[in-house]
């Protein structure tokens, strides 16, 4: 397989700025002498953080709340934009207490997901919360959200219920159930868990 050198950007213009987007075109030129302009969604800020809490016996926390986007309520993961220098974790705590009304006493860091990578720049950083407990804090919420508890075992069926479609939450919670489903098994095996992050 030819290596691939990442196309030379000639110039960006900003087409449209709302409070939280920017639209942009990009002029690009690959490698082969191709020259286009792609358009592109950029988010302001330093992207989202989605929460992935899990009770001590195995219930995923949900939310659901309206989505403009569909024009419908729905079942999803909580959520929001990393404030300026917030670290992700602490991001993370913030809005599971906004949205959930729980904290965390173990978070930890999975990964990093993009959303239509070919003209959205947004990211999104997949924390797990464990050791929850009720707390709560003031959000910025149109009206109060619902909280809903789903079972883990329970995933595939939500992953086919219409009321859960975004694929951020549903990738976030697959990666969760892989990572503590290696987890058990390297305990049952005898070997060192790995750190949780503590903040």
């Amino acid at each position: 397989m030819p290596i691939q050198h990442l196309p030379k950007i000639r110039a960006v213009r900003s087409l449209a700025t709302t409070r939280f987007f920017q639209i942009e075109a990009v002029d690009l030129t690959f490698s082969n002498g191709t020259e286009v302009e792609f358009e592109r969604l950029t988010g302001k800020g330093q992207g989202a953080v989605l929460v992935v809490p899990i009770t001590a016996d195995g219930q995923i926390v949900l939310i659901r709340e309206y989505a403009c986007g569909t024009e419908r309520y729905e079942l999803g993961l909580p959520k929001g934009r990393i404030e300026l220098d917030e670290p992700i974790l602490v991001a993370a705590n913030r809005e599971l207490m906004e949205e959930a009304g729980f904290g965390a006493e173990n978070l930890i860091f999975l990964r990093e997901l993009t959303s239509a990578p070919a003209y959205s720049g947004q990211r999104t950083q997949v924390v797990l919360a464990m050791g929850l407990y009720p707390a709560r804090l003031q959000g910025d919420e149109p009206e109060p959200l619902e909280v809903v508890f789903w079972p883990l075992v329970d995933l595939d069926q939500l992953a086919v219920d219409e009321r859960c479609s975004e694929a951020r939450s549903i990738a976030a919670l697959y990666l969760v159930r892989a990572y503590l489903a290696e987890q058990l098994s390297e305990h049952a095996q005898g070997l060192p868990d790995a750190e949780p992050i503590h903040e």
